[in-house]
């Protein structure tokens, strides 16, 4: 029988993918305001690992980086929808010790929006020879599974949402229990652990656990606190903080829960924007934390730097990335070291 093992975040890493903005996609409007953010977070990313960008055909991005920059730089041309490369991207696994990229289904969060170029990205990936040799792959597609929506401790356990997982237009007619048997199978784990509260307004993927609550290390979980009584989330998030104290390693512990700051709230034309500072990336050496202009921005470093101390914090401004409704985590999927 196959042993499947699915790396956590902070497990050594290749590189970090992303999906070039282009006036096909919703940035439109906002195209150069967010390119120049775009170039600043591939700048971040490019110090550390490589990164690989999914670009439209016949574009070059090189002329915004140094020659240096550039050196850690792989381009690939394939026709994109959008941006959210932490959904279309895919989720990397060991089965057996090699690596395996599993391309999941990705139907644009529910039917929501199309995603008939997104849904095809990895597949073109790994034809187009991008991974190692050792690489192969895996076509899910028949089971809907974005990378925001699923969580990995690097040690068996996976943390989700049900009100994600079991959303319509994704797996139904499919049960919960059996939803998760196949993320059992599938992701080698021995347990998930199911978030049934937390929401965030605004937010188009039905509650991705990447913007609620996230392992930091296989005894600690970040997650999204509200304190404001009447602010329209704090019954949901509250319920949500219970359900966390409830839940217990593998060994048997309570969890070290670390409270983040609820952002304030930001808004657009249609609404209240899912402002999470839960959004952050973990990279080699650092960890990348969204900040909306606000002195919690701080706070939320600073909570973060006590549990990573070993990683530099870095605060990139995601205001242009919000105003489409994420973040830093949604925009970025990494690839575990032995992928490139």
């Amino acid at each position: 029988m196959s042993q499947v093992y699915f790396p956590a975040e902070w497990f050594p890493q290749s590189c970090i993918q992303i999906t070039w903005p282009h006036s096909g996609t919703d940035w439109a409007d906002v195209l150069d305001e967010v390119t120049s953010s775009y170039i600043t977070l591939s700048k971040e990313i490019l110090k550390r690992e490589k990164l690989l960008v999914v670009i439209p055909h016949g574009y070059d991005i090189n002329s915004h980086f140094t020659e240096e920059e550039q050196a850690n730089l792989i381009s690939a041309e394939i026709d994109s929808n959008d941006t959210w490369a932490r959904d279309h991207g895919a989720i990397s696994v060991f089965v057996n010790g090699k690596p395996v990229l599993l391309d999941f289904g990705f139907n644009g969060w529910g039917l929501k929006f199309a995603a008939n170029y997104d849904n095809q990205i990895i597949g073109r990936l790994f034809e187009g020879s991008v991974f190692n040799e050792s690489v192969s792959y895996q076509n899910h597609q028949n089971f809907i599974l974005e990378g925001g929506s699923v969580e990995s401790d690097g040690n068996g356990t996976i943390l989700t949402t049900s009100i994600c997982l079991s959303a319509p237009n994704r797996n139904q007619p499919m049960k919960k229990g059996e939803i998760e048997e196949y993320l059992k199978q599938s992701l080698g784990a021995e347990r998930v652990l199911w978030l049934n509260y937390g929401y965030l307004a605004g937010d188009d993927t039905d509650s991705h656990v990447d913007t609620l609550a996230r392992f930091c290390n296989e005894t600690t979980i970040a997650y999204v606190k509200c304190d404001d009584v009447d602010d329209e989330h704090y019954s949901q998030l509250k319920a949500m903080e219970e359900e966390l104290k409830t839940f217990v390693t593998k060994a048997g512990e309570k969890y070290n829960l670390v409270a983040l700051p609820m952002a304030d709230a930001l808004f657009g034309d249609s609404g209240r924007l899912p402002a999470t500072y839960a959004n952050f990336i973990i990279l080699n050496d650092a960890v990348i934390v969204p900040a909306y202009g606000s002195t919690k921005d701080q706070t939320a470093c600073h909570l973060l730097q006590e549990v990573f101390p070993d990683r530099e914090i870095v605060g990139i401004d995601s205001r242009p990335f919000i105003k489409q409704h994420g973040s830093l985590h949604c925009l970025t999927m990494q690839f575990p070291e032995g992928f490139l």
